[in-house]
């Protein structure tokens, strides 16, 4: 046989011959679960539902903008085995982590007469997934549930570690639950309908790991990110299962978030209060409000003598490189916050203890720390000087 020829298959040998996923592990005892990466997952959603979690019936929830683009096959794949009960469609965006949809979607849930033992499925972005993950946790007291990320935020970060949640006026998600997924399937495929600015802002979560505690993945990131943003199929896996793989560990330490866990919120503290300021809306998003915090973050340990000039410059540069927003002057709008207004805000972060501010901040690239040893007044001061910094 040439070179020049071709072999032809019947579709169940293509099936065989497809790539098996990456497979990523969270341990957590009889709660353990895999998160497999690839391309396709979602059109064999059905198959590994079924073979792993068996004969359970699914509640798809998904949102308005992702179900133009998946839902369909999400649906046939799970019609094709009889485990589909129903589909609930909500509104894209952060308002809808809220207390209402968070009641309807229960109500929605029990309609679809699912069961303790069924599958709800979260097919969408964060928003999502914290979403159907909280009424998975609540409706029966506690139902299993799928996450299946459709945004590269989603698939680096908010889909694995158990973390569910809606937002208030006080605060993002400052309600919520600590509820497992029984299995995470992130489809390369679905990241290609996603919008530049929405990848790039989950972009910010991969450059988290490494800047947390692995900075030779921080230094790849630097040398193939324009390759992670081409899709390009090896780049792409490795950016996810590393981060995935890093949040894992973790995870698998501190499950409820009292000790390593809270490494994980690098640049989080500031940046949920730019969001809360920003009114949790399409002006900052999250990945968005991350990449900022993420350099305030390095900023503040560089002029506390924590780290050098040097490792807050080389991050900062990175995040601009890939379009990210770095300074608080980068969100669009009448003008900047107040630096007591976002103290307060800060002040309602689900880490402050006995009344003391949690930060992560930093050593250097990859060597985040913990701490409760800043003053309020020094992070104010902070916040002041680089807002007034800024519009110089």
């Amino acid at each position: 046989m040439s070179s020049a020829q071709t072999v032809k298959t019947k579709p169940e040998q293509e099936e065989g011959l497809r790539s098996a996923p990456t497979k990523v592990a969270v341990a957590l005892g009889a709660r353990s679960y895999d998160v497999l990466i690839g391309p396709g997952l979602i059109a064999q959603a059905g198959d590994l539902i079924q073979a792993r979690l068996g004969n359970a019936r699914c509640g798809i929830v998904t949102d308005a903008n992702v179900a133009q683009h998946h839902l369909a096959t999400l649906q046939a794949t799970l019609q094709a085995r009889g485990l589909l009960a129903g589909i609930e469609i909500l509104p894209p965006g952060e308002a809808t982590k809220s207390f209402t949809a968070l009641a309807d979607l229960c109500e929605r849930l029990l309609e679809m007469g699912l069961e303790r033992g069924d599958l709800v499925v979260a097919l969408g972005g964060g928003v999502i997934g914290d979403l159907a993950g909280f009424a998975a946790s609540l409706v029966r007291r506690g139902m299993r549930f799928v996450q299946i990320p459709t945004t590269l935020l989603a698939q680096v970060d908010s889909s694995v570690g158990g973390k569910t949640g809606i937002n208030t006026p006080q605060g993002k998600n400052l309600i919520g639950t600590f509820h497992q997924p029984s299995l995470v399937l992130a489809d390369l495929g679905a990241l290609a309908t996603l919008p530049p600015r929405q990848f790039r802002a989950g972009y910010a979560e991969a450059a988290k790991y490494g800047l947390l505690g692995d900075a030779e993945f921080f230094g790849w990131l630097e040398q193939n990110w324009a390759a992670v943003f081409a899709k390009e199929s090896v780049a792409l896996t490795r950016a996810i299962s590393v981060s995935v793989k890093g949040k894992a560990d973790i995870v698998a330490r501190d499950e409820t978030e009292s000790g390593d866990r809270m490494l994980l919120n690098l640049g989080h503290t500031f940046g949920h209060a730019l969001e809360a300021w920003a009114g949790f809306s399409d002006r900052l998003l999250h990945g968005e409000a991350v990449a900022i915090g993420i350099a305030l973050a390095f900023r503040f340990s560089a002029q506390r003598g924590l780290t050098g000039k040097d490792s807050a410059d080389r991050t900062e540069a990175h995040l601009r490189a890939v379009g990210l927003p770095t300074r608080i002057s980068d969100i669009p709008g009448d003008g900047p916050p107040d630096a007591a207004t976002l103290l307060k805000i800060m002040g309602q972060d689900k880490k402050v203890r006995a009344g003391k501010l949690t930060l992560v901040l930093a050593r250097g690239v990859g060597q985040a720390f913990i701490t409760r040893d800043v003053a309020a007044e020094d992070v104010q001061e902070f916040l002041r000087s680089q807002i007034a910094g800024e519009q110089r």
